[in-house]
């Protein structure tokens, strides 16, 4: 007990002094929020938005399992339904001066462990400016602990490089209680949601996002290519989530 006052006591200070972004918990504690979507990526905007010849390559990388590498009905891969496509047409039709690379990493299959054993070859080597992290479908195989192990290695990497940090809950899963907060879905989605706020990262809650479309009326299966993987109107609510994290003030 004494330990989390003192915690809660220097985060408040932080606030204070630095002006952090902060919200409160359900015991109506300051804790620190998740990075502020007016603000996280402004010199990342500021880039897409400069004209030739002035102007860069912006990278952008999906890393995770079968969802952003574009598996729709295994085994057929729709990469171009798929939300790297989609977020990358859309930045492309909002800043036209762009050149931007969108560049999936993601292979069907894989789990966090794994994506962490191949993150400085194969996502921080390419330079990328923002890291998309999407891998808790299939970190349910692995538990909450190596999860968690695995994902704070890979957004500790991404910030020592400079680079900026979107996380992403799962998308559903039909055979999931969706409902359930003890349900792996929900609990793997409640980490993530606490790893954006330590790390004061973006995050795209896209459980939440599935969610709302069912309470609002909707059809889980609506939304679904098979019991796993969601088809284009799911990949739509995940892309225009990202590409709210893009918009220029």
């Amino acid at each position: 007990m004494k330990l989390k006052t003192n915690q809660g006591i220097i985060i408040s200070i932080l606030v204070l002094l630095f002006n952090l972004p902060c919200c409160k918990d359900l015991y109506g504690r300051e804790q620190l929020a998740i990075a502020d979507k007016g603000s996280y990526l402004a010199d990342i905007i500021s880039t897409l938005k400069t004209e030739w010849p002035t102007n860069r390559t912006v990278n952008i990388i999906a890393h995770g399992h079968s969802v952003p590498a574009g598996y729709f009905k295994t085994p057929i891969v729709n990469t171009f339904n798929a939300y790297p496509h989609l977020i990358h047409k859309a930045l492309k039709a909002e800043y036209p001066y762009s050149v931007i690379n969108v560049i999936v990493s993601a292979i069907g299959g894989e789990n966090s462990l794994s994506g962490a054993k191949r993150f400085k070859e194969d996502v921080l080597s390419l330079k990328p400016d923002v890291i998309l992290i999407d891998y808790a479908l299939n970190d349910r195989g692995i538990g909450l602990e190596s999860a968690e192990i695995a994902w704070r290695e890979m957004i500790e990497k991404s910030l020592s490089s400079g680079a900026k940090v979107i996380l992403l809950t799962p998308t559903g899963d039909t055979s999931a209680g969706m409902d359930d907060p003890d349900d792996l879905l929900n609990q793997h989605a409640k980490q993530i949601r606490n790893l954006a706020h330590e790390y004061q990262v973006g995050l795209v809650d896209s459980l939440q996002l599935f969610k709302q479309y069912i309470q609002q009326g909707g059809k889980l299966e609506d939304l679904m290519s098979q019991v796993n993987h969601p088809n284009l109107q799911g990949h739509q609510l995940v892309a225009n989530e990202l590409a709210s994290w893009f918009k220029a003030e």
